[in-house]
């Protein structure tokens, strides 16, 4: 909770729109306070178009209609973001796997991505995440969020290491540009040399 889920759904759709793409956005995490109207901001900012519901709906229905929509309107990516949980909360992760079961059902061969955002300064429980949330959902990559302040993020070269994941995109701040393709050599020299 709180890596940035939300906003890196809205950074992802911005860099495909940015590139000439047609995005859509959809608000699986029907649970937060404020996380559809946070989506929705975004979606009105960026331009980009938000599937919505309502607090409490089932994310998997949404998740649904926003594949619906976005195969209807010719979107060449639907970026679902979905609510935080713990990996401890079986429930939760059983709702994940409906998510997915949904989506790979109405969408041939998705998702097509499946990435696990995790801030920067939660050091080695990441792994303990990553371990459990590739075991429900097959994951295909990291965003490592957060990279702006004092972490480091350390963590990302064990869980690549054990897992094979991939770092696809670092944050680096709250804007839309603040999302940045993973450069190994870059994230190497901040690592390991004071800048």
């Amino acid at each position: 909770n709180g890596a940035g889920k939300t906003t890196t759904a809205a950074k992802l759709a911005h860099r495909v729109k940015a590139n000439g793409g047609k995005p859509m956005l959809a608000a699986c995490d029907t649970f937060r306070a404020a996380a559809i109207e946070q989506l929705n901001l975004w979606g009105e900012r960026l331009d980009i178009p938000v599937i919505s519901s309502n607090y409490g709906a089932d994310p998997a229905s949404v998740a649904h209609d926003a594949a619906s929509s976005a195969l209807g309107k010719g979107s060449d990516y639907l970026f679902i973001d979905t609510a935080g949980r713990l990996h401890t909360k079986h429930n939760l992760m059983r709702e994940l796997e409906k998510l997915h079961r949904v989506i790979s059902g109405k969408v041939d061969g998705a998702p097509h991505e499946t990435l696990l955002v995790i801030d920067a300064s939660v050091g080695m429980n990441a792994m303990n995440q990553a371990r459990e949330f590739n075991k429900t959902v097959p994951l295909t990559g990291l965003v490592i969020t957060k990279l702006d302040g004092t972490s480091k993020g350390g963590m990302v070269v064990a869980i690549q290491h054990e897992l094979g994941l991939p770092v696809k995109f670092i944050g680096l701040g709250e804007q839309p540009d603040d999302l940045q393709p993973f450069i190994p050599a870059d994230y190497a020299r901040a690592l390991f040399f004071e800048e």
